[in-house]
């Protein structure tokens, strides 16, 4: 299992020990995004879902998803996070939402898995919110574009 902090010697799943790491700003960026039908689509982004204002709710559902992300993944640490965005962006060519989620922190470890969990909450909210009208929604490309801070310094997606 060698590389692979979450596990001891032994093989058996931990928490890594982070305390003897300086704490350091870290900031990660995930996306992602929801495919549907271009009616769909219009029906989100001319605000005439049933449910109420889709990117608004999805946004507020993934900040909530970043702080709660300890208690959703069993070995990631509790973090104080400093900030938090979630941004829904329309595209026509897809068509659907593109997601992005930034979080930062000062702590000593990343927030990577904090921007993952945002994303994906806020995916998952988009299709709660319109799976009456399009039940072929589909979620996808969810992954860290960025990474910062921290021994192993910075990680940009190509």
């Amino acid at each position: 299992m060698s590389g692979l902090t979450h596990f001891d010697e032994s093989g058996n799943a931990h928490m890594v020990d982070v305390s003897g790491k300086d704490a350091t700003a870290r900031i990660a960026t995930a996306e992602g995004h929801v495919r549907m039908a271009p009616e769909t689509l219009e029906m989100i982004t001319g605000n005439r879902a049933r449910k109420g204002d889709v990117a608004g709710v999805a946004r507020l559902a993934g900040i909530m998803g970043a702080k709660e992300t300890a208690r959703l993944i069993p070995l990631c640490h509790p973090l104080p996070l400093s900030k938090v965005t979630v941004d829904l962006e329309p595209d026509e060519g897809l068509p659907g939402l593109r997601i992005t989620a930034t979080v930062k922190t000062t702590g000593q470890t990343g927030v990577e898995m904090e921007a993952l969990t945002a994303v994906s909450t806020a995916a998952l909210t988009v299709y709660d919110m319109v799976k009456a009208a399009d039940k072929e929604m589909e979620i996808g490309g969810i992954r860290v574009v960025l990474k910062d801070g921290g021994k192993t310094g910075r990680y940009e997606a190509t």
